[in-house]
């Protein structure tokens, strides 16, 4: 993956991901109809409710606010007149906490046909290309500690840590994706310009740490989620894994490391986590 200054919808090309074909564009989304698309395909993806839905006006805020609304375009075919077609987005909106300024990545999307070829983590590095451009420091989001691909995404190829585990956050939402369980999300942290990112981004080794705690996510939660009949074991790996991250967390550990078998299983990884604010 390449990436270059933030900018206009030339910043960043490549073939695209997942089983689609042509070039892929990375930039910033301005144009009403661009938020319109954003707003579509966040339906397409995540299956919710107009009452679940981020309306198109707060789009249009979060890039004026000091926010950005990045997308990801592909060609257009002759039938479209040769019009680029949005098939990936992510939207931030400014925050602030104990007199700092960050950057809040509240949601990123993907079509389903571009998925699992580095396309997510190309829209995270543009973000991080605008947001240090702009001054900011640190980027954080929340995910979902039993979706095991995303956080190791997050951990191990983008350099995030976790220290902060939220309970609920959204409520039973009506995506199809969350299974009807409680919407507990982890706070990643992106300190994009401490030695670990650096160092993870050179794909250069990272620094050791001393694993003082480790967390388990089987692979079969998945499955568990999905149907009725097994969502009581979904919820009690995800009942007795709260309890775990907040007795860590509680003793000042932080999630620094994230490990895949071959059976794909996750498992998180807590150390001590000596670089960025203390909150």
């Amino acid at each position: 993956m390449a990436t270059s200054e933030a900018g206009g919808k030339t910043g960043v090309t490549g073939a695209t991901t997942g089983k689609a074909t042509g070039e892929v564009t990375i930039g910033k989304c301005e144009a009403l109809a661009e938020m319109q698309a954003c707003f579509a395909l966040q339906k397409e993806v995540w299956k919710f409710s107009d009452a679940d839905l981020i309306p198109v006006r707060m789009f249009v805020v979060a890039s004026k606010i000091g926010g950005h609304v990045i997308g990801a375009f592909v060609e257009g075919d002759k039938e479209r007149n040769g019009e680029k077609e949005l098939i990936g987005f992510a939207i931030a909106i400014p925050g602030m906490r104990n007199g700092h300024c960050y950057l809040h990545s509240h949601m990123l999307a993907v079509r389903q046909q571009y998925r699992n070829g580095g396309l997510g983590r190309r829209m995270k590095l543009y973000q991080r290309d605008d947001a240090l451009a702009r001054g900011f420091e640190l980027m954080e989001w929340t995910f979902d500690p039993l979706e095991i691909k995303n956080a190791y995404l997050n951990i191990e190829k983008l350099g995030a840590i976790a220290r902060r585990y939220n309970v609920n956050q959204y409520g039973i939402t009506s995506s199809l994706l969350h299974g009807g369980l409680p919407t507990d999300r982890l706070v990643a942290e992106w300190w994009m310009k401490s030695k670990r990112v650096e160092a993870i981004l050179r794909e250069a080794p990272g620094a050791k740490f001393e694993a003082r705690a480790r967390i388990d996510v089987p692979a079969e939660i998945y499955e568990w989620k999905a149907v009725a009949a097994t969502r009581a074991q979904a919820l009690a790996v995800q009942a007795g894994n709260r309890e775990r991250f907040d007795r860590a967390f509680a003793e000042g550990l932080s999630v620094l490391g994230y490990e895949r078998d071959e059976r794909g299983n996750g498992r998180f990884l807590l150390g001590e986590w000596d670089e960025g604010w203390r909150y």
